[in-house]
């Protein structure tokens, strides 16, 4: 099921796409349910891609370290997206509930013939990094 359009409008990194970009790249999101004690992702593990939380919670622990918790409209593995790297966090769920997935090989060509989308986006990214350098 795609990803809703009312939900990615909410994420900051897709924020300032036009509704045509929003409902064509809702449409790459896969729906992935999770239940309370998955890890969802884990720190050092690969990646491959972003997701945002529908609805659900989750925390986020750095070096075993819980940094922040996450809720609906919330997102994470953006740095995957791009690079297929690392993970750089343990992401644990606290609740049942949906988020839906994005994975780089869905978002590339997606972004390779839609250029207008990568500009928004790096602005958000650029947001997001500066953020996390002043915790």
């Amino acid at each position: 099921m795609p990803a809703p359009v009312e939900l990615l409008q909410r994420v900051a990194l897709f924020r300032d796409l036009p509704e045509k970009q929003l409902q064509r790249l809702s449409g790459e999101f896969v729906e992935r349910r999770f239940s309370e004690g998955q890890e969802l992702t884990v720190e050092g593990a690969g990646g491959v891609g972003l997701f945002v939380i529908e609805n659900g919670t989750a925390t986020v622990a750095v070096d075993g370290e819980e940094r922040r918790t996450l809720g609906p409209g919330d997102y994470f593995g953006e740095i995957a997206l791009i690079d297929g790297g690392k993970r750089t966090a343990t992401i644990t769920a606290t609740s049942d509930g949906v988020a839906h997935g994005l994975t780089k090989w869905m978002f590339k060509p997606l972004v390779d013939t839609n250029a207008e989308i990568a500009w928004p986006m790096l602005e958000a990214m650029a947001r997001r990094a500066r953020e996390i350098e002043k915790r």
